[in-house]
């Protein structure tokens, strides 16, 4: 006789297996018949939002590939389902924790909108290694869409769940190629709003915090390197320091910079949290800010205005952006094709650069 775990593992892994054979039948039906996912689902539930040339095209084509409905997962995708997945992705690489004000500010903006809109919230964490697990929960019928907060560096799994049709809006830049939505700041008029303001302020030896290897990243920098260039200036490769939003990172490589004679006079960072990492640094060398080195922050969370001195930062419209995600995902359900959206962001004056 078995014993009793393996008694129940066994219909717990066949379960799973029964799971993922008919997500895999239901996107090679959409894909053979040329629609989303969504619209399969309605189609073999026998939905009147699918018209009726297209449900008996789908009802043929799972007839032919031996498809069974699961009835529980049907139920669970009509009317009575109202509850949006919103995944926060951890990288291993970037180290950008949930607890990151940032993270806390835009899923609390998300939160707000779902609930106006009569939406629960599914609030999740997944390895970015492994984003595909995030539409698992649409798969298995437990929610109607995903929201996924940050890209990383795993563009092309966001790509794969859009080719199988899982509705999906992500927090993030818009890349070349890209088949899912996003709605995101101007990272590019950020980093060049902060680093122009820098130089307006007679900086002219300015350091870059942070990993260009992230799209949003990399769009920052970019508009560093653009307002340097405005200015005449050439960017010394030394003052990319390349950091993850890991807490310390940044105070880490800044010493290590002071300690190797880099010069600078400026910092512009990728995150409030980076920057207030620096004006630590800063002041552990017995330099004050901002009369020796001004710092300026990015996402203009709440410790910001209260931090010492007042950071300043590149606002994000936090607030909008949680209505405009939901807004772009309630679209999709609705059957309109994905589009993208990038939000104006605007640079907050305060102490950290002007004494």
């Amino acid at each position: 006789m078995k014993p009793a775990a393996a008694r129940t593992a066994e219909p717990v892994a066949a379960a799973a297996q029964d799971r993922e054979r008919r997500r895999l039948q239901m996107a090679d039906i959409a894909r053979l018949a040329g629609v989303s996912v969504s619209t399969v689902s309605r189609a073999l539930s026998g939905s009147t939002l699918v018209n009726a040339e297209t449900r008996t095209r789908v009802v043929e084509l799972a007839k032919s590939l031996n498809y069974t409905i699961n009835q529980g997962a049907q139920n669970l995708r009509l009317q009575k389902n109202r509850t949006i997945a919103v995944v926060v992705p951890y990288d291993a690489a970037s180290r950008q924790h949930i607890s990151d004000p940032f993270f806390l500010a835009i899923v609390g903006s998300l939160a707000d909108a779902l609930t106006d809109l009569g939406y629960e919230m599914l609030l999740s964490r997944v390895d970015a290694e492994k984003l595909d697990s995030a539409g698992a929960a649409y798969d298995a019928g437990r929610v109607v869409g995903v929201i996924i907060i940050g890209q990383w560096r795993h563009h092309d799994q966001l790509n794969g769940l859009a080719a199988r049709q899982v509705p999906l809006v992500v927090w993030g830049a818009e890349m070349p190629q890209q088949l899912y939505c996003t709605v995101g700041g101007d990272n590019h008029g950020g980093g060049y709003q902060a680093t122009r303001h820098l130089l307006m302020g007679g900086r002219r030896r300015i350091l870059f915090l942070g990993n260009p290897d992230l799209p949003e990243v990399r769009w920052r920098y970019r508009g560093y390197l653009d307002a340097l260039k405005e200015a005449g200036i050439e960017a010394d490769p030394r003052w990319l320091l390349d950091v993850p939003f890991e807490e310390a990172a940044a105070r880490r490589r800044l010493d290590q910079a002071y300690q190797e004679g880099l010069s600078f006079d400026a910092v512009v960072a990728c995150s409030d949290l980076l920057a207030l990492q620096a004006v630590a640094a800063v002041r552990a060398t017995g330099r004050r800010v901002p009369a020796d080195v001004s710092v300026t922050g990015y996402d203009d969370a709440p410790l910001a205005a209260w931090s010492d001195p007042p950071l300043t930062t590149v606002h994000q419209p936090v607030d909008e952006a949680g209505r405009l995600i939901v807004e772009a995902l309630l679209a999709q359900l609705e059957g309109q094709p994905p589009r993208s959206r990038t939000m104006p962001v605007q640079l907050v004056v305060r102490k950290s650069t002007v004494g």
